[in-house]
């Protein structure tokens, strides 16, 4: 099932770049631009979610040291 939806979806997506990039080819060429153009573009995004993945964890991480340095500087050290 997953590799039906994969060509399905490659097809339309093939077909939309190749209309936005103005390129004329046959119906395979264009489901393999597609599904080629899926893969790419997965490996892509995952990669960039799984960077900013952890710098939004580094970030989160510097703002709860910091937050917990305020409230002990606050609340206990007097």
């Amino acid at each position: 099932m997953p590799i039906i939806f994969l060509i399905i979806v490659g097809a339309a997506a093939g077909f939309l770049a190749t209309r936005i990039m103005d390129l004329k080819t046959d119906m395979v060429t264009t489901v393999a631009i597609g599904v080629f153009g899926a893969l790419i573009g997965g490996l892509i995004l995952r990669l960039i979610m799984i960077l900013g993945g952890i710098a939004f964890g580094f970030v989160g991480a510097v703002l709860g040291a910091v937050l917990l340095i305020w409230l002990y500087r606050t609340y206990i050290k007097k």
